[in-house]
């Protein structure tokens, strides 16, 4: 009886250790016509609600900066067709990056 009840504990412990993997985040951005769209939501579906957007060129010099909206979207013009690194940060350690590359604009 011990023995099960040490097994279930144990598959409880690691089923039960995947909640970080709940709240990934997702970025997704395309460029359509002379703006870039992104959408940033977490791996349950939930919009990514004023997420901080940060947007660096190839040289890592900062070209845009803002928040997610409700929906979890944020646009901003496209000033020249060059690399993009995009970045989310939608708080307690949740980010993720997305590079848009020159050729998808």
């Amino acid at each position: 009886m011990r023995g099960t009840l040490r097994l279930l504990a144990i598959l409880f412990l690691l089923l039960g250790g995947s909640p970080a993997w709940a709240h990934k985040v997702n970025l997704f951005a395309y460029a359509e016509g002379d703006k870039v769209y992104t959408e940033s939501y977490f791996s349950d579906g939930q919009k990514v609600i004023g997420g901080r957007i940060e947007v660096l060129d190839a040289t890592g010099r900062k070209l845009v900066e803002g928040t997610t909206d409700g929906k979890g979207l944020f646009a901003f013009p496209l000033a020249q067709k060059q690399p993009l690194t995009i970045t989310v940060d939608a708080g307690m350690g949740h980010r993720n990056s997305y590079v848009l590359k020159q050729e998808e604009m």
